[in-house]
């Protein structure tokens, strides 16, 4: 029986940490949906210091992936230092956004407070939507993030949103929240505090 050839290119892993105002403001959904444009493995995650993203996939889609990261960040981003290494290939299949990890005597930018957006305003004003006259209205393009900051890395479970399913289990949502998505029973987290 004839032995089947692999033809795909040699799979690399990076591991890249990023610097900068990266909490808060979309960040890890942006490299989420980048990952997937670029064909990538691997996940995404808040440390206290920044984001780590481990990636795989061909050298060409790697490269490409780390400029489009710096050509294309959030509005609300700014990144610092984009610093990445060679790992081993773990051959990993589809890219996730992973819990946060905090570390001690680390810390990152946290963004200043943003006035409200266009579109949070037309969704603030518009009868049909659910955000309807709601006054805590935000997203990650807007909002506040330095005022309810309580901690780092920055995330639903370490900040003062109370948003009361106006968060999305989307990626590719400007609402999205890993809690939500992950099943944490947000009230019962909200009242240890």
């Amino acid at each position: 029986m004839p032995r089947e050839i692999d033809t795909r290119l040699p799979s690399k892993r990076l591991r890249i940490e990023i610097r900068g105002v990266v909490q808060g403001v979309g960040f890890r959904p942006f490299v989420y949906a980048a990952a997937k444009i670029f064909g990538l493995d691997g996940f995404v995650f808040n440390r206290s210091n920044g984001v780590v993203v481990e990636a795989e996939g061909e050298a060409e889609s790697l490269n490409d992936f780390q400029a489009f990261l710096r050509a294309n960040a959030p509005p609300l981003a700014h990144i610092a230092s984009l610093n990445a290494e060679d790992l081993e290939p773990q051959h990993s299949s589809g890219f996730y956004i992973t819990e946060s990890e905090a570390e001690t005597g680390t810390s990152t930018f946290v963004s200043p407070d943003i006035s409200v957006c266009d579109d949070c305003r037309r969704e603030l004003f518009d009868k049909k939507d659910r955000r309807f006259h709601y006054p805590f209205i935000n997203c990650t393009n807007c909002g506040s993030r330095f005022t309810i900051t309580k901690d780092l890395p920055y995330g639903y479970l370490k900040s003062y949103r109370m948003l009361r399913g106006y968060e999305d289990t989307r990626p590719s949502s400007r609402r999205f929240s890993y809690a939500i998505r992950e099943g944490y029973d947000l009230r019962r987290i909200w009242k240890q505090r």
